[in-house]
């Protein structure tokens, strides 16, 4: 086992692979938009439900929507897991941090979207006050694919140049 995982740690895009995966699985923790309804009761959405805090007691409301958002959080946050078991194969690293980095765009627009649908709701709109920790999450995961992909180009420019001295 250690022979497997030896190679890895000594590539950064590894590393920042690791913090990609961990900054989107983080989403199951904070919520991306946090917000006070018509009653005054506070809400939260995350991407496991709305969290109302009614009564002092915190209630989790879930949603196909919700179960959705849930598994495509869990696929983002195995594909840089994924991405790292091919390092042998730097090319196809290369392809999966592309469809990776289209994928979380994706997200971040369907996210925007059902927070948008849940603020129309109550009649408030999206602003900087809303926004809660899990949408800064996705930027920073975007930082950390594109590291990731940038060490994967410079090991691939490394070994061409490698390929021609010998």
């Amino acid at each position: 086992m250690n022979l497997f995982i030896y190679p890895m740690i000594q590539r950064i895009q590894t590393i920042w692979l690791l913090l990609a995966s961990v900054t989107i699985l983080a989403l199951f923790l904070f919520p991306y938009v946090q917000y006070i309804d018509t009653n005054g009761i506070a809400m939260a959405l995350k991407v496991t439900g709305k969290l109302d805090s009614a009564g002092g007691q915190n209630q989790l409301n879930t949603s196909f929507v919700f179960v959705l958002q849930t598994i495509a959080t869990v696929l983002l946050g195995f594909l840089p897991l994924l991405t790292i078991a091919q390092y042998k194969n730097r090319k196809k690293q290369v392809s999966f941090i592309l469809i990776t980095i289209v994928l979380v765009l994706l997200f971040a627009l369907w996210l925007y979207i059902a927070a948008n649908n849940a603020l129309i709701e109550v009649s408030k709109t999206l602003n900087l006050s809303n926004i809660g920790i899990g949408t800064l999450l996705i930027p920073i995961n975007l930082i950390f694919l594109i590291l990731a992909l940038k060490g994967v180009k410079k090991d691939i420019k490394l070994i061409r140049s490698v390929d021609r001295l010998r």
